[in-house]
């Protein structure tokens, strides 16, 4: 199983921005990357994380919880209740895949308080819903990346609200339901003034 954590430093600088991954329990089996053979550990974390993305956009079996639209309702107002309720974070974008999640946040508390509570108040819910109460439903491990730059915070957003045109699942951003890029709906996120992002690499 290949572990992001383990080869990520988990620390950001003040204001940064965040891209955070998190993924189903079960959902990554021990995929080596296609085109070299070689393990996801000894690849770059980025190249990595890019080839897991695209396996798992393509998944047609596995945990596919989110596909239910009472699951993927309920993490898609826990992450908009984080931000306009508690303050946490600003939500920058995000979209809610059939078995991953794609964030990009300003937190502006501890990031692992923002995901214990995300992840753990989702993961009771979301058991409930689905009838399987006491079991795992996230995977412990996330891939984690603090953006540097405004023209990489932009292609970031991009690859986030594509996501489901890039996997087959809408025809346009907007279509998808459970998105930053839908522009109507309890799915909608508002828009804030944030600081500007350091141009320093």
């Amino acid at each position: 199983m290949f572990d992001y954590r383990r080869h990520l430093p988990h620390w950001q600088p003040e204001q940064a921005v965040v891209f955070l991954t998190w993924r189903l329990a079960g959902s990554l089996p021990g995929w080596r990357l296609p085109q070299t053979g070689v393990a996801p550990q000894r690849s770059s974390a980025g190249r990595a994380f890019l080839v897991l993305d695209r396996l798992s956009d393509q998944a047609t079996s596995g945990p596919l919880w989110l596909r239910d639209p009472r699951v993927a309702r309920l993490v898609s107002q826990t992450l908009q209740a984080g931000e306009q309720q508690r303050g946490w974070y600003r939500l920058r974008a995000w979209v809610i895949m059939p078995n991953h999640v794609h964030v990009l946040w300003q937190p502006h508390c501890s990031l692992a308080r923002i995901t214990r509570w995300v992840k753990g108040s989702t993961a009771r819910q979301a058991n409930l819903i689905l009838g399987r109460t006491g079991q795992p439903f996230w995977q412990d491990e996330s891939y984690d990346h603090w953006v540097r730059t405004e023209v990489e915070l932009e292609k970031i957003v991009r690859y986030i609200e594509r996501n489901p045109v890039a996997a087959g699942l809408a025809a346009a951003v907007e279509d998808w339901p459970w998105s930053s890029a839908r522009p109507t709906g309890e799915t909608a996120c508002p828009t804030q003034e944030s600081p500007p992002l350091s141009r320093e690499m």
